[in-house]
């Protein structure tokens, strides 16, 4: 097939390094220079919130206007493009202060310590509409790549309202889900304030079980559905892992893929990380054994444990990473002479269970509560092994970034842990229960002791190419299908 250059707009509540939460503004800060390098020029919408406004962007037009039910939002657009090789990358960052300014309290993404923000369905619905008024008056997008709940309401608008305007007759709707556990609930009543008409309040379209599901809207809507794995496509047509959105996803299973993230190695490679007290390769490991002494006197652990397996956790603690499971094991884990360093938060009860352990095995387990980017990449490069136990995963990164710095992942057996870790680079387990975690890690830390064949699985993990060029020759695929 010859290479058509498109012009791609993504749209998209996160971008890193500008507002982030987590793996999708990661995505978000990859994927389009990807994209770029195969001759696309690509367009990404964001908020002008959290840290977007310290972005190097220029105010470039004056401000533009659209209407949502009977209320009138104005908004402001900052840009700026970056050309990489054939094609380029231009950031857009839609600034209304009501709606995502610090001066008025939502500097944040989706709330605060109060809750989430009462009225996030405007706020994401005014960035599906700037994202086409931009699109007519700025940069004309041949695709409109819409990323979960926050920008499902595009592929509405379009296809609802705008489908006729000659600006938008030929543009096509991608969707894609990096996380079905998330859709965007609001009551029906609050359907007018999006600008959205009763027409569409029905179980075929926006109506789910009495509410209004956003994702459920933009995967009726849109022309392509993808997600983040192979696997997990699979998985999410499925009752246990399509919640409540299983069948109508067979129904779109002709235009559902899966198409696995990359990983940014210019920010994960124990080569060039900047936070690693060594640095070290596939040929030349004995950086790894210094960031492991380093980590455990950081985090406060005995010197002795250098010679004896060390886990490592980097997540949000939530019951979908499968931390119930750890809470299981956990006593029989440590009764051998193994340790854990973790770090993470969220749920009070999974952060309550790692202070306990902290106070049961204080010479076994340390943990740093919130996130800190320079101990995440310490971890990688520290532990020995990384566990994420998921209930389910959509992609992953962490066991990715494990590979690459030498670090044996124990995973269980679903969505993109499937499909990036086998028996050569890692340990799975399929059943989600206590006993299944706990035969893995005992697995993986009786493998340990043998060195010289533990090195070889480092080393073939390390040789692992999970890059972005892949991954973005099939997006580019897809956007030429459709």
């Amino acid at each position: 097939m010859a290479m058509l250059r498109e012009r791609i707009m993504m749209v998209s509540s996160e971008v890193s390094p500008w507002a982030r939460s987590g793996g999708l503004a990661d995505v978000l800060g990859a994927l389009p220079k990807a994209l770029a390098a195969l001759g696309h020029q690509v367009a990404v919408v964001v908020p002008r919130y959290m840290h977007a406004a310290e972005a190097p962007a220029t105010r470039i037009a004056e401000p533009m206007t659209i209407l949502l039910g009977d209320r009138q939002f104005e908004f402001a657009v900052w840009a700026m493009s970056e050309h990489i090789e054939a094609g380029s990358v231009t950031h857009f960052f839609v600034e209304n202060a009501a709606l995502y300014g610090a001066d008025w309290g939502r500097g944040e993404l989706y709330g605060d310590a109060s809750g989430t923000y009462p009225d996030n369905h405007v706020r994401f619905a005014v960035l599906s509409r700037a994202a086409l008024e931009i699109s007519r008056k700025l940069f004309n997008a041949d695709v409109f790549h819409c990323h979960d709940w926050q920008a499902s309401l595009l592929p509405v608008y379009l296809r609802d309202g705008l489908a006729a305007e000659p600006a938008f007759a030929s543009a096509k709707t991608l969707l894609t889900i990096h996380n079905l556990g998330y859709q965007g609930l609001f009551e029906p009543t609050q359907l007018h304030d999006v600008g959205l008409g009763w027409h569409l309040y029905n179980p075929s379209q926006v109506e789910f079980w009495g509410k209004v599901n956003f994702l459920k809207a933009g995967i009726v809507f849109s022309d392509a559905i993808n997600t983040v794995s192979r696997k997990y496509a699979e998985e999410i047509q499925t009752p246990e892992y399509g919640f409540g959105l299983d069948g109508l996803l067979r129904e779109r299973r002709g235009v559902l893929s899966g198409i696995l993230n990359g990983v940014d190695y210019d920010r994960w490679n124990p080569e060039a990380d900047p936070y690693l007290a060594a640095r070290y390769s596939p040929d030349h490991l004995e950086g790894k054994r210094e960031c492991k002494r380093v980590l455990l006197s950081e985090m406060g652990l005995p010197d002795r444990m250098i010679d004896r397996p060390l886990l490592g956790i980097v997540s949000r603690f939530a019951t979908q990473k499968g931390f119930d499971l750890i809470g299981e094991v956990a006593p029989y884990v440590f009764e051998r002479d193994v340790s854990l360093v973790a770090l993470g938060n969220g749920e009070a009860r999974y952060e309550e269970l790692f202070r306990g352990l902290q106070r049961d095995f204080p010479e076994k387990v340390a943990v740093m509560f919130g996130f800190n980017d320079a101990m995440a990449h310490r971890i990688e490069a520290g532990a020995d092994i990384f566990l994420m136990p998921s209930h389910y995963e959509p992609c992953g990164l962490n066991q990715i970034y494990s590979l690459k710095y030498g670090t044996v992942p124990v995973v269980r057996a679903t969505g993109g842990l499937d499909d990036t870790i086998d028996e050569s680079t890692g340990f799975k387990f399929a059943d989600y229960n206590g006993i299944a975690l706990l035969g893995a890690i005992r697995d993986a830390c009786s493998r340990w002791d043998d060195h010289e064949a533990w090195k070889a699985r480092m080393v073939r993990g390390m040789q692992k190419d999970f890059s972005w060029g892949p991954s973005a020759r099939a997006y580019s695929e897809l956007y030429q299908r459709l």
